[in-house]
């Protein structure tokens, strides 16, 4: 049940763009609001206690109690800022409060870490947090000053790929830092 409550959240916030965007003449902002609010209280209530996970939810719930009860299409468009608050929040806090979000991730594959990994892995996660800061931003602007249509396009597409690029571009620095061609 915990996995399938992730998938819909993942899948919520992966739609939500286009769902907001094409769905504004069939469904009321109220709607939208129950049902990410939904989704967020199980989660809240039947999802793992990682760090950070509860305050989360419960950040998320409020805002969508705030969704609902004000039903305004306006509201709508501030989730993706606060999912980028979240990650933010996520990996800027795992840099002061350690171990840094990117080496908690690496020592999932590889337990024993060098030190030369430790530091790349806390470089890795402020160049993160760094694009998640950017990331908010820019929805920031988008919710409050774009058309409908370019802040569906940011962020349902191009920030997706802008996450892709620095994935890739990571995984290429690290094959070099690691030695491999």
């Amino acid at each position: 049940m915990r996995r399938l409550i992730g998938l819909g959240l993942l899948l919520a916030g992966l739609l939500y763009p286009f769902a907001v965007y094409f769905g504004m003449e069939h469904f009321a902002p109220w709607q939208f609001g129950l049902l990410l609010g939904s989704l967020w209280l199980a989660r809240a209530l039947l999802g793992p206690r990682k760090p950070g996970s509860l305050w989360m939810a419960v950040i998320a719930i409020i805002f969508c109690l705030l969704l609902a009860w004000f039903d305004s299409p306006l509201l709508l468009r501030w989730y993706p800022v606060l999912i980028s608050a979240f990650m933010l929040g996520l990996f800027g806090l795992s840099l002061k409060y350690g171990p840094p979000m990117v080496e908690r991730l690496a020592r999932l594959r590889e337990p024993h870490l060098p030190a030369k990994a430790i530091v790349y892995t806390r470089q890795v996660t402020i160049a993160w947090s760094v694009f998640f800061f950017c990331n908010g931003l820019l929805a920031t602007a988008l919710t409050l000053w774009a058309p409908l249509s370019w802040w569906m396009l940011y962020t349902g597409l191009i920030s997706y790929g802008l996450m892709g690029l620095l994935f890739a571009i990571e995984w290429l620095i690290r094959q070099r830092v690691r030695g491999h061609p």
